[in-house]
Order: C-alpha cells, then sequence, then structure tokens
C-alpha cells in the first residue's frame, strides 16, 4: 500500500502549513475523460497534492474532475492540497488579483492552498530589462496582500534563482514558502538547495524524469539510473523521485499511466550514499530541458 512508503509524508512550511511530499503535475493534461480517469485513480493509490497552473489551460477540466470525484472517494476539500501558478503574463498588481480570482473561478474553489509566481520574468519583457525586476517586485507585495488578507493559503515561487529569492527576502516580510525548479540528476543547483534550506523555503522539483514530458527518456534509460533500478526491483522513475526525496525535496510527477501513478507514489526502498553519489555525478551532463530563469533581471 502507498501508505507504508517512508516518503509518503508531509512537509511543515515556513507559515506552518503542512505540503504533502508527493504529488500529481498535470503540465499538458488538457484532455476532461483523461483528467477525470487519472485523478480518480490518483486518490485511490493515495495523492493528495495536486499541481496546476494558468499556463496549462486545465483548470477548469480539474474542476470537473474534483466536483465528481472529490464525494466519490469519501473527501472534503481540506483533504487535498491545491497549487497553482500566476503566468508571466499577469504580472503586476491588479492584475495579479484578476489572475488569481480567474483561477479560483475556473477551479471552483475559495482559496488554493499554495499560489506560486510561474517564473521570474514578464511576458513580452526581455530577459536583461529591469523592469522584470520591477514588476516581480510589484507582484511579490501584491500576493503578500492577499496572503496577508486571508485569500491564499501559502505564496511562493517557481523557477527562481538564489538572486531572485535574496530580492524577495531582503525586501518583503515575507518568505516564499516553496521555489519548484527543475530539479534532476542531470541538472541540478546544489548551493540553491542549500540556500533554501537555510532560509526555509522547501523546495519542489518538476521534470523528475528529465525530458520524458518532451519524449526525451535519456534520463530514464540511462545506465547509472538502470543499474540502481534493477538492484532494488524498481523502475528508473521511482529511483529519481526517491533520490529527489532523499534530498528532502517534494516531488510532483506526471503521468496519466494507473500503473505508473501506482508505482511513483508507493516508494519503499532508499538509496545508499554510493548510489546518491553515482546519480549526482550525472549532474556533468548539465541537461536542462524546461525554461531557463538565469538570464533574467
Amino acid at each position: 500500500m502507498a501508505s507504508e512508503s517512508p516518503f509518503l509524508t508531509r512537509y511543515v512550511l515556513n507559515n506552518g502549513l503542512e505540503m504533502p511530499s508527493i504529488g500529481l503535475g498535470t503540465f499538458r493534461m488538457r484532455q476532461a475523460d483523461i483528467i477525470v480517469e487519472t485523478f480518480d485513480e490518483a486518490l485511490s493509490a493515495g495523492y493528495r497534492m495536486f499541481d496546476t497552473a494558468t499556463a496549462y489551460n486545465n483548470e477548469g477540466l480539474i474542476k470537473e474532475a474534483l466536483e465528481t470525484l472529490l464525494p466519490k472517494h469519501g473527501l472534503e476539500r481540506d483533504d487535498i492540497f491545491i497549487t497553482t501558478k500566476l503566468a508571466p503574463s499577469d504580472h503586476g498588481n491588479e492584475r495579479v488579483r484578476a489572475a488569481y480570482q480567474r483561477s479560483l473561478d475556473l477551479l471552483g474553489l475559495e482559496y488554493v492552498d499554495l499560489y506560486l509566481i510561474h517564473f521570474p520574468g514578464t511576458a513580452n519583457i526581455p530577459a536583461n530589462d529591469m523592469r522584470n525586476f520591477r514588476m516581480r517586485d510589484m507582484t511579490w507585495r501584491t500576493l503578500t496582500e492577499m496572503y496577508d488578507e486571508g485569500l491564499i493559503n501559502s505564496i511562493g515561487v517557481s523557477n527562481f534563482t538564489q538572486r531572485h529569492l535574496d530580492e524577495i527576502i531582503s525586501s518583503s516580510h515575507v518568505t516564499p514558502t516553496v521555489n519548484q525548479v527543475e530539479w534532476h540528476p542531470f541538472y541540478h543547483d546544489y548551493d540553491l538547495l542549500k540556500f533554501c534550506k537555510e532560509n526555509d523555503i522547501q523546495l519542489q522539483a518538476y521534470c523528475s524524469f528529465g525530458g520524458s514530458s518532451h519524449d526525451n527518456n535519456e534520463l530514464l534509460n540511462n545506465p547509472v539510473v538502470t543499474q540502481i533500478a534493477k538492484k532494488h526491483n524498481a523502475t528508473s522513475a521511482q529511483v529519481l523521485l526517491v533520490w529527489a526525496l532523499q534530498h528532502d525535496i517534494a516531488v510532483i510527477p506526471k503521468t496519466t499511466h494507473p500503473d505508473r501513478l501506482k508505482e511513483n507514489i508507493t516508494l519503499q526502498f532508499k538509496l545508499t550514499p554510493e548510489e546518491i553519489k553515482a546519480l549526482n555525478g550525472l549532474g556533468e551532463r548539465n541537461m536542462k530541458y524546461a525554461w531557463d530563469p538565469k538570464a533574467v533581471t
């Protein structure tokens, strides 16, 4: 059973809110029937955290799934943890409030548990333009007001570098609860992880399987990964998730396959220090699959 997994736990965020360690990502899930079927299987398997974004264009479909499935599984709204994200085109002041309300309406919710700035840059502004800093600062100030007003359970960021985080921490009374970033053996930043731990910011990984969402299974098929998987009688995906979780990094793997949904939350083994070192060593590839925030001013 999934509940027996030593990794199926909750992280306490810096505002006291508890966030599940393992959730379901919904990137590119845009078919109503697939979302319903996937969420049904996920809730049965023990998932209680679901990650979406304005940019995913599926918030309305998730509403329909939750309205049907929560009663079916005997669950209430407070039993699940919902994350969505502010699109780069909605940075600013009143745009932030309007975008959040739009997400609530689409999701059919009175609040979300975690609202993230999806990217440090603003749409249609060049990466090296100082307006990015000003828009980002305005956006975070607005989000802190909304948080203080009790409209959102917690606020955080996604794709933020240490520099971007430093700016927020030095100018705001609210520290982001979460930084959701690309993180897998081919691409990881231990300085960022150390910084987040020192500042009580929970790191959450996306692209845990490398480029699989882009039909690139190079990481899943890497000999180091497959050999470790064979040793533990596990899948490559399970090895990659355990690797992140043993670094105290939350994960939101995306799949629509029932068997993989169960496998991704049923993690009943731990990696040895030698295996972790071997997987860490794959970082020499420095292979990034998603958007890169480093150039954003």
